[in-house]
């Protein structure tokens, strides 16, 4: 797939912009806080209606305005489609595509494939499960609608569920409903753990590869699913910690309490791995996403790399350059230094500057 154009209004710090891509690497540079970030920002808002900085569309619209739009325009193998999301300060984002508006999220996801890479998602092993879900929900909803389905109503359940165990206490005659609520828990919370088990199954077969060539052959990696409960459990889990979830007023037994665990040579590196094994194992995960997408959809993804090359080494930067050649990159940085001493291609350049984009360079890639 190939982003063919983008056109922004009132988005974040840009009033009017219109760019056109190449199928290759797009490099947006410039000194920080310009809207560099803001563009790939846009593309992934685009792939599942989500940002990755905020949850509230008022700070996406540029100050003074009460209305955004972006307008994407993308090529696939047998079809084109062009995404329209209109952000409004006081109501639902509207969506479109092809003209259509959609009534769910769903109907958007694995339209627009992409993988985000940024500098952040280099501590993800190091940081809270919360973060690790977060990465498992993003990558299924791409892949799966049954998933992002099942998901949903999962979280539905457990918000009510939630909501039920604080009140409660003030209007006991509730007490009997929680077996309702349980029992929606039990049933979205099976297909939610075993789409999370069969992907992880999916990733092993090719992130092991992956981490050996990144590190010489030295390292074997493979990640585990840390379910909270399993499914055979839940059902008597649920039951055994209803006393236990009344005296602290909110669910313990489910998906949303799962993690996952990254073993280097068998060794646990959330706890015990070094930064540089943290980093590698990170890459790793990205470069496996873009091959089981491509395994899964017959299509690369847009790869989203934002100032992310700055925080790799020469070893690192050759082996993700080594992953590009057939994904079209949106790539940020500050300055060019770390491209050119990595031989980085460079098929159209882009100077940012206080909300202006200016193309310094265009090659038509072949």
């Amino acid at each position: 797939m190939i982003i063919k154009r983008i056109e922004l209004s009132n988005f974040r710090n840009y009033k009017e912009l219109s760019l056109d891509f190449d199928k290759g690497t797009n490099i947006f540079y410039g000194d920080n806080a310009q809207g560099k970030t803001n563009i790939l920002e846009s593309i992934r808002l685009c792939s599942n209606a989500k940002s990755h900085r905020t949850n509230k569309d008022r700070e996406l619209i540029l100050f003074g305005e009460e209305e955004a739009h972006i307008k994407l325009f993308l090529e696939k193998k047998f079809s084109d489609y062009r995404i329209d999301v209109h952000l409004k300060s006081n109501r639902p984002k509207g969506i479109a595509v092809n003209g259509m508006p959609i009534r769910k999220i769903s109907e958007l996801l694995g339209i627009l494939n992409v993988v985000f890479f940024s500098p952040e998602d280099l501590s993800l092993i190091k940081r809270g499960p919360s973060e690790r879900r977060r990465f498992l929900d993003f990558e299924l909803c791409q892949l799966n609608p049954l998933y992002t389905s099942s998901l949903a109503s999962y979280h539905k359940a457990l918000n009510q569920k939630n909501h039920l165990l604080k009140e409660v206490a003030f209007h006991p005659e509730w007490m009997d409903t929680l077996d309702s609520w349980d029992e929606q828990l039990e049933r979205y919370a099976k297909d939610v753990i075993l789409h999370r088990k069969n992907f992880l199954e999916s990733l092993n077969e090719v992130i092991l590869e992956i981490h050996k060539n990144l590190t010489s052959g030295k390292e074997q990696l493979e990640v585990l699913y840390e379910p909270n409960v399993l499914s055979s459990e839940i059902h008597t889990k649920l039951k055994s910690f209803r006393e236990r979830e009344l005296k602290q007023r909110i669910s313990l037994v489910g998906p949303h309490r799962d993690d996952i665990c990254f073993l280097i040579n068998g060794m646990d590196i959330r706890k015990f791995g070094s930064q540089g094994q943290q980093r590698t194992a990170a890459l790793s995960l990205k470069l496996a996403e873009i091959v089981l997408i491509k395994k899964q959809s017959d299509e690369y993804p847009i790869l989203l790399l934002d100032d992310v090359m700055s925080e790799l080494d020469s070893h690192r930067q050759l082996q993700l350059l080594n992953h590009v050649a057939h994904v079209q990159t949106m790539l940020t940085c500050t300055g060019l230094d770390d491209l050119e001493s990595c031989n980085f291609p460079i098929n159209k350049l882009f100077y940012v500057n206080s909300g202006e984009v200016i193309c310094k360079k265009e090659q038509t890639s072949v």
